[in-house]
């Protein structure tokens, strides 16, 4: 039977195993999916599979500099324990390595480590520590000079979360102070023009909901409404946000009096975005013991 690739994609989405073992366990198993999910199994190589369906909230953002590119990798885990083994964070460590020389996520999944992709190195460590992991975002800034700055480290240039900012001047331990201002403040965007114009027009729409039902008249409304947005982007822009060192500057008014000009930043959390499942073990325990 002639081993399509669609077939190993199927096999590898089911199981977590590296394309190759995918492969080898259809030829093995003449193209049958129940006897090659068996084959890997035997082989040791389904254990991830066995994890692949339980939530990887937790894990570490590792965060890497070379001249002016920044790296920001996350590998998340099931449990904040993982991500104390030293093993995990030597392999989170190599990959925020491997994607220093690599554009983009997929890039760095199919990127060579130690002779494995990374992605197989992955799916080698699930086996090993008994946890669904998954290799989950890269984020890359590049500029004239790249800062970085990891919040709740577990590691050096490992921790909860990771910040890269990109400045033009002389640094002079500025950046590093926007690294941990944009740790602590989360703006969605650099300035107005980074930010999605559908959220702009979504924020608008909502302000204008509530402005109408005060049922003041559409020339007051336009007036309240033009107030509204300006402080909805002095709270989510980076250039616009009151500075966390000093709340009497705007980043902005900041960075000019420093002398520099931020180009760009990167801000990737452990888990920020994944719904955790959460569990209640006392109710468990009660169904349990009523039968």
């Amino acid at each position: 039977m002639a081993i399509t690739a669609a077939m190993v994609k199927e096999l590898r989405d089911s199981t977590g195993a590296g394309m190759m073992d995918a492969k080898k366990a259809l030829v093995e198993t003449d193209g049958d999916m129940d006897a090659a999910v068996d084959w890997l199994r035997t082989k040791g190589l389904a254990k991830a599979a066995k994890k692949s369906g339980r939530t990887a909230a937790e894990g570490l953002v590792a965060v890497k500099v070379d001249g002016g590119k920044g790296v920001a990798v996350e590998v998340n885990s099931e449990t904040d324990f993982v991500a104390k083994n030293a093993d995990f964070q030597d392999m989170v460590n190599a990959i925020a390595e491997t994607a220093l020389s690599v554009a983009d996520l997929e890039a760095l999944k199919a990127a060579d480590l130690d002779g494995k992709s990374v992605a197989e190195t992955v799916t080698d460590m699930i086996a090993t520590i008994g946890e669904n992991l998954s290799l989950r975002r890269m984020a890359v800034v590049e500029g004239e000079t790249v800062v970085s700055y990891v919040h709740n480290a577990a590691a050096e240039g490992l921790g909860k979360i990771g910040v890269l900012v990109a400045l033009k001047g002389n640094d002079d331990g500025f950046g590093r102070q926007i690294a941990m201002h944009v740790a602590a403040a989360n703006p969605a965007s650099l300035s107005e023009d980074d930010l999605d114009p559908a959220v702009l027009e979504k924020e608008k729409q909502v302000q204008m909901d509530i402005a109408r039902e005060s049922g003041k008249p559409e020339q007051v409304i336009e007036k309240m409404i033009t107030g509204r947005m300006k402080k909805y982007l002095s709270e989510v822009t980076l250039l616009g946000q009151a500075f966390v060192v000093n709340p009497d500057l705007t980043v902005a008014e900041a960075a000019k009096e420093a002398g520099v000009e931020i180009t760009g930043f990167a801000r990737v959390e452990v888990g920020e975005g994944i719904e955790k499942k959460e569990e209640d073990f006392a109710a468990e325990v009660a169904k349990a013991a009523q039968g």
